[in-house]
């Protein structure tokens, strides 16, 4: 008797595509910009082998990590908004929904008017993204989605409000700094700068994979959810942890990213359904590739 799949579970072709998609893209991106590199070259690079001084250094040091810092926003950007989309029942709802990315951008911005260099400036992003979480979900303890989602704007606007600290800035120095940071951008893509927030993100991200099917739970009412004997609380708190720290990360490394957060859950759904079990996945591997496509262009 032929096994029948789960509905809702990923296939295997659909794993296969998630793979590769997100790598192939990668390759190309790092072939193409102002000065196109050959395929052979990068191809001789991976493998160790010795390329020309210009080529490894356009390769190596500007555009990997470039492209492993959009792949890697891209993807977690696009899990979170996927997330809170469930958790709180609201299709508009974004990484940004409880406020932490104002908060990130208030702190970076507060760390580049104190002259911190770069790995001061991601540690203190992240500080104050999560105490606006914190903020928030205290403000929002015990109350229903709605509330939670308008503490989440409160403490946005209040930090969005904080960050005019830059008035203080010296106009030759801190400000441009200041206002490209929170624009957003991946042009200060390096190694130092991924090694401190990558793994936030991978780990973060990998343990909303784990708990993918348990994820289609987040939209029932409590009482119905409460049925399949999971702890809804818990998982709702594990929820906020995870796209509040991952969504900290992304702005600690490159600023405020729009609309990947709010646009590719939406095209997942409408491409692979509403199971978690094949939407996160897909997230991840669309999130990857839309902004490294973008970022490329």
């Amino acid at each position: 008797m032929k096994k029948q799949p789960i509905p809702g579970s990923l296939r295997l072709w659909q794993l296969v595509v998630f793979l590769i998609a997100p790598v192939l893209c990668a390759l190309v991106c790092l072939c193409i910009g102002r000065m196109n590199v050959p395929v052979r070259d990068l191809v001789s690079l991976l493998l160790g082998r010795e390329v020309g001084a210009q080529a490894r250094a356009v390769l190596w040091s500007m555009r990997l990590p470039r492209v492993l810092l959009a792949a890697l926003v891209g993807a977690g950007l696009s899990v979170s908004g996927c997330v809170f989309q469930s958790l709180f029942a609201n299709p508009l709802a974004t990484p940004d929904t409880l406020g932490v990315a104002s908060g990130a951008s208030f702190g970076a911005a507060l760390a580049l008017l104190l002259g911190f260099r770069l790995i001061g400036v991601q540690l203190t992003a992240f500080f104050f993204g999560m105490v606006a979480v914190s903020l928030t979900c205290l403000s929002g303890k015990g109350s229903a989605r709605t509330t939670m989602i308008l503490s989440g704007i409160m403490m946005g606007s209040l930090f969005s409000a904080l960050s005019l600290v830059k008035f203080t800035a010296d106009t030759e120095s801190q400000l441009p700094a200041i206002t490209y940071w929170l624009m957003g951008s991946l042009s200060a893509a390096g190694f130092g700068a991924l090694k401190l927030g990558a793994p936030a993100i991978a780990v973060f991200c990998g343990v909303l994979l784990l708990l993918r099917w348990k994820l289609n739970l987040l939209p029932l009412p409590d009482e119905e959810a409460r049925t399949f004997g999971t702890n809804i609380p818990c998982l709702r708190a594990v929820c906020i942890v995870c796209c509040a720290a991952m969504t900290a990360s992304c702005v600690a490394m490159c600023g405020q990213v729009g609309w990947v957060g709010l646009l590719v859950p939406h095209v997942c759904r409408l491409l692979f359904g509403n199971s978690h079990a094949r939407l996160l996945p897909a997230c991840i591997s669309c999130g990857a590739c839309f902004l490294m496509i973008v970022d490329t262009l």
